[in-house]
């Protein structure tokens, strides 16, 4: 644990799915009578099981598993599967734990080897380990999206523009939350770690966000793939920053801290005051919304059905995949059309609707052959 969190710079997140993984591979073992380093792909097997449905065959029921106890999602499977996987070839390359040669394939054959080099994609031959448990993930239906009515009952349920006396009404600060994640499909981590000095309005120019990987969010939270990038915004989005630095400066926080520099979404009522938002507030704030808006909006959003809803109206509006891909933060443009393709696709596909259209030509080839 502490060689991917030091030696690779794993996320926080990352650690604690990691340690999730490996306690539940430890209750296993300790139900099946096993040695951690004496395991054959036989006994491996049922561990499978115990993760899909909570009740495993052969062995008696884990400490941790209640009389009702369900298994967890197919994607969650192959999370604990990889990160058991991981644990054991890096065993095996730092201590030659040869647990990995039997849970591994080289070829046709269980795999001895350890850590598969740097350059090995370059090399995927009859010496390419690969794993000998597979979990096969479900095809992903369409991502969750939010309609523009919907996005719009959620902002105002947040604060709203009164024209006549010219004041907002409601926290601007949980509509710039939201309305940031609609406008740029930033991840929610990625917003929080937002600073002021990452704003860069009132220079005549677009105005932009800079999202800029850091690590020292007191809640963890990080830029994914630790990648840099800016993202244009609207004049509408920088006036309504404005007017929270605003409030802000009316409440004298730019006295107890240097704002410029300072983390955008901070407490303003709850818990310490000016202290960073953590993703659990934002997702209290999600469940308070959903009870007052009841039926307006989807019993099941959540913060990131914002990014969806964004990659999917860009595409729709006709944005080139490698735009929304560099908009987005993906790391190649694949990832972008395997969560978003079917947008595009389902366009296109309903261009073939009026089939008379497209077999004109075809009726023309027809005559000029007879």
């Amino acid at each position: 644990m502490e060689f991917l969190r030091v030696g690779r710079d794993a996320s926080p997140h990352t650690v604690r799915s990691y340690a999730a993984s490996l306690s539940a591979w430890w209750d296993y073992l300790e139900a099946a009578g096993l040695a951690w380093d004496a395991v054959t792909l036989p006994s491996f097997l049922p561990f499978l099981t115990v993760l899909r449905t909570g009740d495993p065959v052969g062995v008696h029921r884990l400490p941790t598993a209640s009389a009702s106890a369900k298994g967890v999602a197919e994607s969650t499977v192959g999370l604990r599967v990889a990160a058991v996987l991981s644990f054991y070839r890096y065993h095996a390359d730092v201590h030659g734990v040869e647990v990995a040669g039997r849970l591994y394939r080289v070829g046709g054959r269980r795999a001895r080897s350890r850590y598969v080099r740097a350059l090995a994609h370059l090399d995927r031959g009859a010496g390419h380990a690969s794993p000998a448990v597979r979990v096969r993930s479900r095809e992903r239906g369409p991502a969750p999206v939010l309609t523009p009515a919907q996005a719009e009952v959620i902002l105002d349920g947040c604060a709203r523009f009164d024209a006549g006396s010219g004041q907002w009404s409601g926290s601007v600060r949980d509509r710039l939350l939201f309305a940031t994640l609609s406008e740029t499909g930033m991840r929610l981590g990625e917003c929080l770690s937002l600073k002021h000095c990452d704003w860069h309005v009132g220079r005549g120019g677009t105005p932009y966000v800079e999202v800029v990987p850091r690590q020292d969010h007191p809640a963890g939270v990080r830029v994914k793939n630790g990648r840099f990038r800016r993202i244009y915004i609207s004049d509408d989005l920088e006036r309504l920053h404005s007017e929270y630095v605003w409030e802000l400066c009316d409440a004298d926080a730019h006295r107890a801290v240097d704002l410029e520099n300072w983390w955008v979404f901070v407490n303003l009522r709850r818990g310490e005051w000016l202290a960073p938002l953590r993703p659990e507030t934002v997702y209290d704030l999600v469940d308070r919304l959903k009870r007052r808006l009841g039926k307006a909006v989807p019993s099941a959003w959540t913060p990131h059905w914002w990014r969806h809803t964004h990659a999917t109206a860009l595409l729709l509006s006709g944005a080139h995949e490698h735009v929304v891909m560099r908009r987005m933060g993906h790391a190649d443009v694949q990832t972008t059309l395997t969560l978003y393709g079917w947008v595009t696709e389902d366009a296109e596909l309903k261009t073939l609707a009026n089939w008379k259209s497209f077999t004109t030509n075809w009726r023309g080839l027809e005559k000029s052959s007879a």
